[in-house]
């Protein structure tokens, strides 16, 4: 069910002296004008970007481990409140290309930035670079030539002291010219009402782009896809999670009967598959019972969900099997 994320939430700013660059402009006379567009969410693997997202449109969306680059799509997510709709695009983390997939990621990554309106940068509070390493920040560089206003986005701040947070802001405001500076927790709630209320008086005046009742447009099979796939990557450590992809190949609604759902998981080497299948298919059954009940919760009714195992050597490294998978248009 979807939670109201709308009330009002103490933050963080009530009690650390921040530069606010003021906005500007004023709105006309009467009732305020509806608002709608695209804010996308930037930043390095891990950072919170998925987190914050589910947190702002106040239902899962992505998923969502502690394994940087978990998110490898661009992931749509619609809040429709009273004046405005915020379309947020969470983005998989910018990093240096090693493979196809990898440089499939990271031009997902940049074709947000050319669909919003807004950007938000969000960093670490935990790990936030300081001086050299936010002036070779690649993403940066291509913010200040996007010519959309871009907040900083600082996360976790419920994981490091107040008086810490103020040299990052130092840094980074010395290496770009943001619009607005929000240190936030997407965990603790703390701060995100303030970010969604600076993000929609950035939007342009536009009826909704979407019907108000939905929350993406993503399908249901990408979404079970997704689902299975955050399971593989919670069990298996290293090279596993990296190397599997999910592809649906049936979904059926069965009147008066639980739905079926057959996946296939490719992975790159024989040897990978008998790790993700284990000793008498033990390995892969958890990973269909979790996948399961996650499924669920989502579709909101029981599914009877099968799972295979299949090898694709070097897919990472190919585009048709990237095609395939939906990381190429």
């Amino acid at each position: 069910m979807q939670r109201d994320f709308t009330s009002g939430i103490p933050g963080f700013r009530t009690d650390l002296p921040i530069p606010m660059i003021p906005k500007t402009g004023q709105e006309p006379a009467g009732a305020a004008p509806f608002r709608s567009g695209y804010a996308a969410i930037i930043g390095k693997p891990n950072v919170g970007k998925s987190t914050l997202m589910n947190a702002l449109i106040g239902q899962k969306i992505s998923i969502v481990t502690p394994k940087p680059q978990t998110t490898r799509h661009k992931v749509l997510g619609i809040l429709s409140r009273e004046a405005d709709q915020i379309i947020f695009l969470d983005t998989p983390g910018l990093l240096t290309p090693r493979y196809a997939l990898h440089k499939a990621m990271v031009d997902s990554a940049h074709s947000a930035i050319g669909d919003a309106d807004v950007v938000l940068f969000m960093i670490d509070a935990t790990n936030p670079g300081m001086g050299r390493e936010i002036h070779e920040e690649p993403a940066l560089a291509a913010l200040r030539t996007c010519g959309k206003p871009v907040f900083l986005v600082i996360n976790k701040i419920d994981l490091v002291s107040k008086s810490s947070i103020l040299p990052v802001i130092a840094s980074y405001a010395e290496n770009f010219s943001f619009k607005e500076i929000f240190p936030i927790s997407a965990i603790a709630l703390t701060g995100t009402q303030e970010l969604l209320d600076a993000v929609a008086i950035q939007l342009p005046i536009h009826p909704p782009y979407y019907p108000t009742d939905m929350v993406s447009e993503r399908s249901e099979r990408f979404f079970v896809e997704e689902l299975i796939r955050e399971q593989i990557f919670k069990k298996f450590r290293s090279e596993i999670p990296y190397s599997t992809a999910v592809q649906i190949i049936d979904f059926k609604e069965l009147e008066g009967r639980k739905d079926l759902i057959q996946a296939e998981i490719f992975v790159e080497r024989d040897s990978q598959k008998g790790i993700l299948i284990g000793k008498d298919g033990k390995a892969l059954k958890e990973i269909g019972e979790l996948a399961r009940k996650e499924i669920e919760i989502f579709l909101e009714r029981p599914v009877y969900l099968e799972l295979h195992v299949k090898a694709r050597e070097k897919w990472r490294k190919k585009e048709e099997w990237l095609k395939r998978f939906g990381y190429r248009s």
